[in-house]
C-alpha cells in the first residue's frame, strides 16, 4: 500500500512538473526533459551502486551506445521514437552483458577502474576508430539523403521531426497562463515523463522482490553470501544489465529529443556525474536518484546562465564598492565556475547528510514530528 501511494504521488508531481516547476524558472520543455531523462539514468544506476554495491564509473559507455542506436533507426528506418528506443535498450543491454562478464570478475576499487577503463576504451572508438558509424567529433546527425525506408521521402529541404504515430515531439500541445505563467505542454517531455514513471515503477519491484532482497545481501556481505554455497555472480551481472538497459534507455531519449549523438555522451565525465545524482539524492532510495538528478540538472541551467551583469543586478541595493566585492566573491562559483559550487554542495551533503537529500529530509521530518509530539504532551499536561 505504502509503494502504491509513493508512485502515485510520484506520477503526480511528474505529470504536474511544468507548473510545479514555472516559480523557480525551470518549467520550459528542454530542461523538464533532461530531468526526466537524467531521472531514468539515475534509477538505473541506483539498481547496481544502491542495491547491490558496485560502484560504475563506465554507465556513460551505454548512455552513448544508446544514443548512437536510436540514431541509426532514425537514419535508416523511420523517425517514430519506439523502434529507436527500443533498440537503444537491446543495444545497450547487449552491451552491458559484454562489459560486465568481464568487469564482474574483479570486486572494489578494480570493478570501478574496469568499467572506466571500457568507457573510456568506447569513447576513443567513437571519437576516432569508428567515425564511418559514428562520424567521429561531428557526431551522428540526420541527413536529407537519409533513407529512411518507412517514411519515405521527406519534404525538400526539410529534415524531419521525431514523432509518436504522429505526435510531433517538440509540438507544445496546450500553452496555458496559470497562476501569471505562461507553461508550456509538449508531447516530447510527456513521452519522457510516463517513461520515468514506468522505470520509477519497474525500481519498486525490483526493491521489492526476492531478487533485490538478493542484491541487498550482495551489499552486506558477499563473500559471506558465496560460503553459504550462493553463487553471486548471476545476480551481479542481471543487476549490470539492467542498469545498462536504463542508461540506454535514457541515451535513446536524448537522441529522440535531440536528433544528434557524439562521443562526448561516453566520456567519464558523465559516468561520474550520475555518481553524483545518486549519492546526492541518496543511494540506495526509491526516490533519491531522481531528486540528484533533478537538482544536478538544475544547477547545471541556472547557475552556469548566471554572469557578471547579472549579479551586479543582484547585488545594486548597496554602494558601489560593497556591489563590486560581491561580485568578485560569488562570480568564481557561478557561469563556468557553477560546478564549484556543485562541489561545495557535495562536499557539505556526504559530510553532513551521509543518506543525501532522503536523508535530509527524514530527520526533518523526524525533527518536526517530535516537536509535535512534545507539544502535544505538554499541552496534555
Amino acid at each position: 500500500m505504502k509503494d502504491r501511494l509513493t508512485l502515485l504521488l510520484f506520477a503526480a508531481v511528474v505529470l504536474a512538473a511544468p507548473l510545479l516547476f514555472a516559480p523557480t524558472g525551470a518549467a520550459y520543455p528542454d530542461l523538464l526533459q533532461r530531468f526526466a531523462i537524467y531521472g531514468i539514468f539515475a534509477i538505473g544506476f541506483n539498481i547496481l551502486f544502491g542495491l547491490t554495491g558496485y560502484l560504475s564509473f563506465g554507465h556513460a559507455a551505454f548512455l552513448g551506445v544508446g544514443s548512437y542506436a536510436a540514431m541509426w533507426m532514425f537514419k535508416l528506418l523511420t523517425m517514430n521514437i519506439i523502434p529507436a528506443l527500443l533498440l537503444s535498450v537491446i543495444v545497450a543491454g547487449l552491451f552491458s552483458l559484454l562489459i560486465g562478464y568481464v568487469s564482474l570478475r574483479r570486486s572494489g576499487i578494480y570493478f570501478s577502474i574496469l568499467t572506466l577503463a571500457f568507457a573510456q576504451m568506447s569513447y576513443n572508438l567513437a571519437y576516432s576508430v569508428l567515425t564511418p558509424l559514428t562520424n567521429g567529433e561531428t557526431g551522428l546527425q540526420l541527413r536529407l539523403d537519409d533513407p529512411r525506408i518507412l517514411d519515405g521521402a521527406s519534404e525538400a529541404g526539410t529534415l524531419p521531426s521525431t514523432n509518436l504515430f504522429g505526435f510531433d515531439m517538440k509540438e507544445v500541445f496546450w500553452n496555458p497562463n496559470i497562476l501569471g505563467y505562461d507553461l508550456q505542454f509538449n508531447w516530447g517531455y510527456y513521452v519522457c515523463a510516463v517513461l520515468l514513471i514506468l522505470s520509477f515503477w519497474i525500481s519498486i519491484r525490483i526493491f521489492r522482490s526476492p531478487f533485490g532482497l538478493m542484491l541487498r545481501a550482495i551489499k552486506t556481505n558477499q563473500t559471506r553470501l558465496n560460503y553459504t554455497g550462493v553463487n553471486s555472480r548471476p545476480y551481479t551481472l542481471a543487476a549490470f544489465v539492467i542498469s545498462g538497459m536504463f542508461a540506454g534507455l535514457a541515451g535513446g531519449l536524448l537522441a529522440t529529443m535531440d536528433p544528434l549523438a557524439g562521443a562526448e555522451r561516453m566520456q567519464w565525465t558523465v559516468g561520474g556525474e550520475v555518481v553524483l545524482m545518486v549519492v546526492l539524492g541518496g543511494s540506495g532510495t526509491l526516490i533519491g536518484p531522481v531528486l540528484g538528478a533533478v537538482f544536478i540538472r538544475y544547477f547545471n541551467s541556472v547557475l552556469s546562465q548566471i554572469n557578471e551583469q547579472t549579479l551586479h543586478g543582484w547585488f545594486s541595493f548597496g554602494p558601489d564598492w560593497l556591489t563590486n566585492g560581491l561580485v568578485v566573491i560569488v562570480e568564481p562559483f557561478v557561469g563556468k565556475g557553477w560546478e564549484l559550487t556543485l562541489g561545495a554542495l557535495f562536499m557539505i551533503v556526504v559530510i553532513f547528510l551521509p543518506g543525501g537529500l532522503v536523508d535530509g529530509a527524514r530527520r526533518i521530518g523526524r525533527t518536526l514530528t517530535g516537536a509535535n509530539r512534545r507539544a502535544a504532551k505538554a499541552e496534555a499536561a
